[in-house]
């Protein structure tokens, strides 16, 4: 079909059983669709996917010379490639059809206003007709794909998912924002409902990652632009200085030496950090990290350092990376209320249930103790 040739629309309207026409009157929304503008046909029927109707609508095609085809019916989860594959073989490029759910849409969600279910489809039918009118064939073709993965988020589920995706061949990059992988899970406690502790559980996750070559960790790291298209990305990787690399090997003589102290966002600032910290005892990385916002520059790690691991001038470093596919696994964030909600943060004894967490924890501020008297 030419740019220039005039759209001939022919739209078919479905009972589904009861499923749509217990509700719509699916003739009322048949005889509408046939007034729109460029729909040259429009028909009613019981089940439009049925064998009977598929060959309807082939001949129909041919007929009436139709370049553009409207089913009205079910989801296109269920239907959409039934139908393309109908038009094709009755003659048109498959992306020449378009398809409504009145159905979902209307039906089932107004089952008890018909008139206004009747309504909301000849609605959707008159959009559809305007979209149909500018749809222009399409063409598939192959390319190559990157096998290569990007995972967004080192939590359980980045991890799991790295790890899945490596066994199957992938090279995967994970990325990290956070200086530390785990995610949420490394601030948990106990387990729900196996009661197991939750660092036994990421441990062994988290060893089988940092061991597989297949898989680049990237932590203290964000994805700045992604462009491109499925099977074949370009991320631009910003890898933020951490000030303390590989050399690092956790003696803390550096957080020892340390004069600023903050409060400690990884126990829900129950606890205090000097600026250069590990971020908890079972960290992966297992290296310091220096916070350039509260850091002063005093240089006095750098002289505590015998590995000579600290500096202090490193500089941020953007990495492009090709991938094929991107899984998004960013967990989230936990509501922190407003002062005085609840007598939250108005009173010592008042915490939250992630507080309660790292309390219980026996890695947390007071070593798995629940203690009266202020926070620390």
């Amino acid at each position: 079909m030419s740019q220039e040739e005039e759209a001939r629309i022919g739209v078919y309207v479905c009972h589904c059983g009861v499923n749509i026409a217990g509700t719509v009157d699916v003739e009322d929304v048949a005889n509408y669709a046939a007034t729109l503008p460029n729909v040259v046909l429009a028909k009613h029927s019981l089940y439009t996917c049925s064998a009977p109707s598929q060959a309807m609508i082939k001949q129909d095609i041919k007929e009436q010379r139709l370049n553009r085809v409207i089913v009205a019916s079910c989801s296109p989860r269920m239907h959409e490639v039934t139908f393309r594959r109908v038009v094709e073989e009755g003659g048109l490029n498959p992306y020449l059809f378009e398809m409504t759910n009145i159905r979902e849409h209307c039906s089932w969600v107004h089952a008890d206003n018909p008139k206004a279910a009747t309504k909301k489809a000849k609605d959707l039918i008159r959009m559809a007709v305007a979209r149909a009118k500018r749809l222009e064939p399409l063409q598939k073709r192959e390319v190559g794909v990157t096998v290569k993965a990007l995972v967004l988020g080192a939590g359980i589920a980045g991890i799991r998912a790295s790890l899945d995706l490596a066994d199957r061949g992938f090279e995967v990059y994970l990325i990290e924002k956070a200086p530390y992988i785990g995610g949420r899970m490394t601030q948990l406690n106990k387990l729900y409902p196996i009661g197991e502790n939750a660092q036994e559980v990421l441990k062994p996750l988290a060893d089988a990652l940092v061991s597989n070559s297949k898989v680049k960790l990237l932590t203290y790291s964000e994805a700045k632009v992604v462009d491109g298209y499925i099977g074949n990305f370009k991320v631009k990787v910003l890898e933020k200085p951490r000030y303390v690399n590989e050399k690092c090997d956790a003696c803390g003589d550096c957080e020892a030496k340390c004069p600023i102290e903050v409060v400690n966002e990884f126990d829900y600032d129950l606890s205090r950090r000097k600026a250069i910290y590990l971020p908890f005892s079972e960290a992966i990385p297992q290296r310091y990290i220096i916070d350039e916002k509260s850091c002063n520059k005093c240089g006095k790690c750098v002289e505590a350092c015998k590995k000579g691991a600290i500096n202090l001038e490193e500089q941020a470093k953007e990495t492009d990376i090709e991938i094929g596919t991107i899984i998004v696994a960013t967990g989230h964030d936990l509501y922190d209320p407003p002062k005085g909600e609840y007598g939250y943060k108005a009173y010592d004894n008042v915490i939250t249930t992630a507080q309660l967490e790292r309390l219980l924890n026996e890695n947390g501020p007071t070593k798995g103790q629940l203690l009266s008297g202020g926070s620390a």
